[in-house]
């Protein structure tokens, strides 16, 4: 049985905790031994981490040790899965660039806050993670994000959409879910859920659950793949911390 580890806390407007659950009733509808913990110190102990096939953060802003930070990069680099949405992981920890490089990108704004009807453009061609889905519209934040080029782009909106700074630059098509690689673990983001209703979305939980056991599935490759060859990843990022 694959496990998971669900870490949420941080601002109470993304309704976190019910936002945890929906995500661990998701996952133990798929066989995952689930863990659910509302301290950061669940990201103490390096070793289990390790052994882990998932983590879900759902926090956001609020600030984290360096150590936390190093030990979950770790344990992603070596095969652990990487997933979550919206600010609860990428508008985690807005002072750790570590966080960030490891995710792949980080809020910087929500022209219109709250409420903006906007579609979510599928990009058909880039995953199997998307095969079938269509676009759809959604009545939310909606996320102007700076992003890793790194990533591989699932699915994009098209900006601008409302009046504000950025409106007389050229039409920009910014992502909306992305997987990457940090080592040789894989790490998935969707920027949808501002709340638990958006989460609630059939097109949304989809996107989520299908993220979730792509991330998890690494885990298991890996391992095989190490088996097979004798290799095992090194080399581990911890990060520059404070002393940049």
């Amino acid at each position: 049985m694959k496990k998971a580890l669900i870490v949420w806390g941080g601002w109470d407007g993304h309704e976190p905790e019910k936002v945890a659950n929906i995500f661990a009733r998701m996952l133990r509808k798929e066989q995952f031994e689930v863990e659910v913990s509302d301290t950061l110190e669940a990201f103490a102990d390096a070793e289990k981490l390790l052994g882990l096939d998932l983590i879900v953060p759902v926090w956001t802003m609020g600030e984290i040790e360096q150590e936390l930070v190093n030990n979950v990069s770790v344990a992603v680099q070596h095969g652990t899965g990487l997933a979550g949405c919206h600010g609860g992981m990428c508008d985690a920890f807005r002072k750790n660039v570590d966080w960030q490089f490891m995710t792949g990108g980080q809020w910087v704004a929500h022209p219109g806050n709250d409420g903006v009807l906007y579609t979510v453009e599928i990009k058909q061609s880039s995953s199997p993670l998307v095969t079938g889905l269509q676009d759809f519209t959604v009545q939310s934040e909606h996320y102007y994000l700076h992003v890793d080029p790194a990533v591989e782009v699932l699915a994009t909106t098209r900006f601008p959409v409302v009046d504000g700074p950025h409106r007389l630059n050229k039409a920009v098509d910014m992502p909306v879910a992305w997987t990457k690689r940090w080592g040789v673990g894989r790490v998935y983001y969707n920027s949808l859920g501002h709340h638990a209703d958006i989460v609630e979305i059939a097109q949304v939980k989809e996107l989520m659950r299908r993220g979730f056991l792509w991330a998890a599935e690494g885990k298991e490759l890996t391992q095989q793949a190490g088996k097979s060859s004798g290799a095992s990843a090194s080399g581990a990022y911890t990060g520059m911390g404070d002393s940049q």
